[in-house]
């Protein structure tokens, strides 16, 4: 891999400075923000609980900050890329050539550029990124390992716990696979964690292409019609009784729970009418894209305006491709990744808005970290959790910001760094959760919800 000497920061000292391909325990130093904080998040804030929805859209692997939100035009030849910044409807402000229409949407955006954090493996990095808290410090040389029911819940289980839906359909919903590496390990921050089986997502995996699709999750089988299924729940009643003792069992508790939830959705027409993405007309399917992402960027709208809280998006090929573009990133990002990521992004954020949803719908473009500034011999770009970009909209969020900045080479920040746990603090404060609130885990152990500090640069 090219690699190539970075020049000195001015916050820090000599010693910190990393080549700009390695990986490295040393790392920007981030402050450890872990204070009690209510009393800094005041329910008054004109954008306290301003979101009643989330579409959180995750790019795993990590998009390139440099071909993404944060070009380097004028930066170093050696780590610039080949693409050329345009403009954005906000003065002074350019997004990379391979985002025209996420430029002219930039108005209506909040992008922060100093995000950053120091761990550079995927599947640990995926739990700040969805939870906002970190592994403790003496598993982070471990590499990949698979998810525990200790692990900190993800945003959707939180929401699913604190702020449960009350209709029929679920508060939570997973579009896409559980995401994966190449050797079979789930990212963490995808598993309801502590809080227990009964939170985990709803979930839509199968390919959403195709004029007639059916999303299978919500269609009983052939041989079940309303009338069968509720006798099968009446059936069930029968065994109550021997229920209530194994209820004592946490396990079945969570069973009861999966029953109800599976019977409420097959038998509901609010669901079947959520999930029909087929009924959309084809112009506007077109506008998401013909792609897998861009189909579940158009259902996560449709779930969002039927009252699902939250949406988690994923665009990854699993468990082969991602964004993780250690070979041909300037290709693969002309090709697929850019060009499939601004038709559907795009095409969510303006029909949000044209159906007056953006106002109550917080929408984000997220990922575990960035991409390095040294192109290696492969002329791909490897893990960077250093600096990297994030983008959101819609309810609480201020237009047309650009927060935070970082160096010629997109390497490290130079203003405002930010880590996962601030990124955590600003959704829940949008969602109108409060900063002191505390989890119990299945022990009765408390755990503090929020450890950072809202980002009140980006709020309105």
């Amino acid at each position: 891999m090219t690699r190539g000497s970075f020049p000195q920061r001015s916050f820090a000292s000599r010693r910190d400075i990393l080549r700009l391909g390695g990986v490295s325990s040393l790392g920007l130093a981030l402050p450890q923000l872990l204070e009690a904080r209510g009393g800094q998040q005041t329910p008054h804030d004109d954008s306290f609980g301003r979101a009643k929805r989330v579409i959180m859209l995750y790019l795993h692997g990590g998009h390139p900050q440099q071909e993404t939100f944060d070009p380097k035009p004028n930066g170093p030849s050696t780590v610039r890329g080949e693409f050329k910044a345009i403009a954005t409807t906000v003065p002074g402000v350019s997004f990379s050539e391979l985002l025209p229409g996420t430029a002219r949407i930039a108005d209506k955006l909040a992008v922060i550029r100093s995000m950053t954090h120091d761990n550079p493996n995927h599947v640990q990095a995926s739990l700040p990124a969805n939870t906002g808290h970190r592994h403790p410090p003496e598993v982070s040389t471990r590499g990949d390992f698979p998810p525990s029911d200790t692990d900190f819940p993800p945003f959707g289980a939180v929401i699913d716990r604190l702020q449960p839906n009350a209709q029929t359909l679920p508060s939570w919903v997973r579009v896409g696979p559980l995401m994966r590496r190449s050797n079979g390990t789930m990212l963490h921050g995808q598993l309801p964690g502590f809080l227990g089986a009964r939170y985990s997502s709803f979930a839509v995996d199968q390919s959403l292409l195709g004029e007639d699709v059916s999303v299978e999750s919500v269609r009983p089988a052939d041989e079940l019609s309303p009338i069968r299924l509720r006798s099968r729940r009446d059936l069930l009643k029968e065994f109550d009784g021997e229920r209530q003792r194994l209820d004592e069992v946490r396990s079945a508790g969570n069973l009861n729970a999966f029953y109800q939830r599976a019977f409420d959705l097959l038998t509901s027409d609010q669901a079947r009418n959520a999930f029909d993405l087929a009924s959309e007309p084809a112009s506007t399917r077109d506008r998401y894209g013909d792609t897998e992402f861009g189909q579940r960027c158009l259902l996560a709208r449709r779930l969002v305006e039927s009252g699902v809280s939250m949406v988690n998006v994923s665009y990854c090929h699993t468990p082969a491709g991602s964004w993780d573009t250690h070979s041909k990133n300037f290709s693969k990002m002309k090709s697929s990744l850019a060009p499939t990521l601004d038709a559907a992004f795009t095409a969510l954020v303006n029909d949000l808005d044209e159906r007056g949803l953006l106002d109550e719908t917080l929408v984000v473009v997220n990922a575990e970290f960035g991409r390095t500034p040294a192109i290696n011999k492969n002329a791909g770009r490897d893990h960077w959790p250093w600096v990297y970009s994030l983008a959101l909209c819609g309810a609480g969020v201020r237009s047309g910001v650009v927060h935070g900045t970082s160096d010629d080479s997109a390497a490290y920040p130079t203003s405002d760094p930010h880590g996962p746990e601030d990124f955590a603090a600003t959704l829940y404060h949008l969602l109108g959760v409060p900063g002191d609130t505390v989890l119990h885990d299945a022990l009765g152990r408390p755990h503090r919800l929020v450890v950072g500090q809202p980002i009140r640069e980006v709020l309105v």
